[in-house]
């Protein structure tokens, strides 16, 4: 089934789930969770995002977030998942 279309609508506050890859437990180990938490508020530093709540379990991270621009959500969720994959090891 193909993906709905997504709408901008500014100033809306979203809920978003981001898995780990292959939904393994990649955030098991507290200095990963930091790594995520850190490049986090490194997007709320570089792009404005504006984070209302988060909470980071071993397999998955829920956000919830309020939009500030048209590109700072995206920029942001691609700054944290770039970064933390590449200092995973």
């Amino acid at each position: 089934m193909a993906r709905a279309n997504r709408y901008y609508i500014p100033g809306c506050v979203w809920h978003i789930t981001h898995r780990c890859h292959k939904r393994e437990f990649l955030l098991q180990f507290a200095k990963d969770r930091k790594c995520y938490l850190s490049w986090l508020f490194e997007a709320k530093k570089r792009y404005g995002l504006k984070i209302l709540d988060y909470i980071i379990t071993s397999n998955h991270v829920h956000l919830l977030v309020q939009d500030t621009g048209k590109a700072v959500i995206p920029k942001s969720m691609q700054l944290i998942a770039g970064r933390t994959g590449q200092e995973f090891m």
